[in-house]
């Protein structure tokens, strides 16, 4: 099976695919889709759109997970990202209605064990499980990664965190 992590992000969505061949993980590819902050908005999002079709098409994913938004406090930012997040939906469920979503807790709990672990020991943690030399590069891409490790971990109960 072919999972394709999303870490949603206006500025940068991180992106992860991995493979699950049995109890194996394997990373296949990860990155970062980028729009220029001085860029209008229709803008950005048409080239999240645009770059997360292309991912689509590439990696051609049996499933998809997102992680769910969390904002406490500035409001602004929450929309600017959940229309992102919105454009990245869109661009998936063309080609692929198997979508699932998981909160930043659910994701540090599957990956470390710990639902309120730091940044750094979920990289490290997903280095470890996907077998890589390296922690994986940026952020963005890591936390995307990690995102389909959980979604990989949740087995058969995935449909409990299908999106609706």
């Amino acid at each position: 099976m072919t999972i394709l992590g999303i870490d949603p992000g206006l500025a940068t969505l991180g992106w992860g695919v991995i493979r699950k061949e049995g109890d194996k993980l394997k990373p296949v590819q990860y990155g970062t889709l980028g729009t220029p902050p001085g860029s209008a908005l229709p803008s950005r999002l048409r080239s999240i759109f645009l770059g997360v079709r292309q991912l689509m098409q590439t990696y051609e994913p049996d499933e998809i997970a997102f992680e769910e938004l969390f904002f406490a406090k500035n409001v602004t930012t929450g929309m600017m990202v959940s229309a992102a997040r919105g454009a990245a939906l869109v661009a998936v469920v063309e080609k692929n209605e198997n979508v699932f979503e998981y909160t930043p807790m659910q994701v540090k709990q599957a990956v470390v064990g710990y639902g309120r672990a730091e940044k750094q020991q979920v990289q490290l943690m997903v280095r470890m499980l996907l077998g890589m030399a390296e922690v994986p590069k940026p952020d963005d891409a890591a936390d995307a990664l990690a995102v389909a490790i959980t979604h990989a971990h949740t087995g058969v109960a995935a449909e409990r965190f299908r999106m609706k």
